[in-house]
């Protein structure tokens, strides 16, 4: 939760200062008549609170096989990305279909996890096995996220942006996100997409129509 501070306002008394004895007349003097004015809304903060929904459990998995935990900058990215929401767990997987398969299906039934963010193992390589891992254990797809975040990431990488399969969908009530394994990338789709969506999304999940 964001802590706002509570503004000063000058009362009367606080405008009087030490003129306790000055007791003849409740009218306002000129210095109080200019310096009130009606308060600013305050805006800013909850307002972007309010856009980007609830604050979710997040888990992050990364999909590579030459780093470790320690040496994740990827993973790091997007995890100083993710703003208000709560880092639940973080996982770093070989590219491997059935292992990525196994743990992002149970990471989906976890209780504390509001949503799922891969990155790494979305590219065109033979070894880019997160997007056919992740597909099937959607039972609804977005396809607008990779089409938002192909238009947003073109404007870094230009045309070798096709080659980027990033996807998203819903599986077991869970949003999940896969993101390319770039920093610049999964930076710019959590910043960007991610942060604003996945409490929204989550929260969605099983409404009514």
């Amino acid at each position: 939760m964001v802590d706002f501070q509570s503004r000063n306002r000058r009362t009367r008394d606080d405008e009087r200062g030490e003129s306790e004895t000055d007791s003849e007349s409740d009218e306002p003097t000129d210095d109080e008549s200019e310096s009130s004015a009606p308060d600013e809304p305050e805006t800013t903060a909850e307002a972007d609170e309010s856009d980007r929904g609830p604050v979710a459990g997040v888990a992050v998995v990364t999909v590579a096989d030459d780093r470790s935990v320690e040496d994740d900058p990827v993973g790091d990215a997007v995890i100083d990305a993710l703003g208000p929401h709560e880092l639940v767990t973080r996982e770093l997987l070989g590219r491997d279909h059935d292992g990525v398969q196994g743990a992002v299906d149970a990471l989906v039934n976890r209780g504390d996890v509001d949503g799922v963010v891969t990155v790494g193992g979305t590219g065109i390589d033979t070894r880019d096995i997160t997007v056919e891992a992740v597909h099937p254990l959607f039972e609804k797809a977005l396809p607008g996220f990779g089409e938002l975040f192909r238009r947003r990431f073109y404007e870094a990488v230009g045309t070798d942006v096709i080659a980027t399969r990033a996807a998203a969908g819903i599986a077991d009530g869970t949003p999940v996100f896969c993101l390319p394994g770039s920093v610049e990338g999964a930076r710019l789709g959590t910043e960007e997409i991610v942060v604003e969506q996945i409490g929204r999304l989550s929260d969605r999940i099983g409404e009514g129509p």
